[in-house]
């Protein structure tokens, strides 16, 4: 399976033209799995696959890669300068492009706000198994690669930043709580109606703030050495 998004050009025959499967196409045929095949795009194009560039970009990441060149003409760099201009809501409409924030390379909060402490109450009233809901309302809502390219665009970018930071003798008892953290954060890449509201955990994040919960004690890190910047002993209330 090629990665999201995936393009052909066909520069001999058809010039500058760029094929893609839009919003359209893909809104109404959310049940394939092909939405980013260079052989797919060919094929419903009806173009000769053998002579066609074959392009794929990430537009989280803008990290374009050259999966072939077919053709004698080399249109690598008009292909990449037209594709980092595109309007991807013509692409996936549901799709939110923002820059990617790794929490812990924020500046780190040495005060948490009694807002603040407010969010992390309600991101943990509607915390648990939230990744099941968010898995199964992107997956309805654009499928195979869109999604799988997202996730792995951002949880890639924050694996290193997030989970290095957390190694600590305790973090299996937190792990599961943080991984949620990443999930919703992967959740706010798409314009979707979740079954939550996953909004104060985003909020979090993008401040500099990353929840943990063990079972007892939620607190909020933050900074390089995910530092614990609050704590909420649960049982006390």
């Amino acid at each position: 399976m090629c990665d999201f998004f995936s393009f052909v050009t066909e520069p001999e025959k058809h010039g500058g033209k760029r094929f893609y499967f839009d919003w359209n196409y893909r809104s109404s045929h959310l049940g394939d799995d092909n939405h980013d095949s260079h052989s797919s795009i060919c094929k419903h194009f009806r173009l000769d696959e053998d002579v066609c560039n074959k392009y794929e970009y990430s537009p989280l990441t803008k990290e374009f890669k050259i999966d072939q060149i077919n053709s004698q003409v080399d249109d690598r760099l008009q292909a990449e300068d037209w594709v980092n201009n595109v309007d991807f809501k013509r692409i996936v409409k549901p799709l939110i492009i923002k820059p990617i924030i790794i929490p812990f390379d924020l500046p780190k909060v040495e005060t948490v706000t009694e807002a603040q402490i407010e969010l992390l109450k309600q991101w943990a009233s509607v915390r648990d198994s939230i990744w099941v809901s968010i898995w199964v309302s992107v997956w309805v809502s654009v499928r195979d690669s869109v999604r799988d390219s997202v996730r792995d665009s951002v949880r890639d970018s924050v694996w290193d930043s997030v989970f290095a930071s957390f190694r600590t003798s305790v973090f299996a008892s937190v792990r599961d709580s943080v991984w949620d953290s990443v999930w919703v954060y992967i959740s706010s890449f798409f314009d979707i109606k979740y079954q939550y509201d996953f909004s104060p955990c985003v909020k979090l994040w993008e401040s500099g703030l990353v929840p943990s919960y063990d079972g007892k004690t939620w607190r909020l890190h933050s900074g390089q050495n995910a530092d614990v910047v609050y704590e909420w002993n649960v049982e006390v209330e």
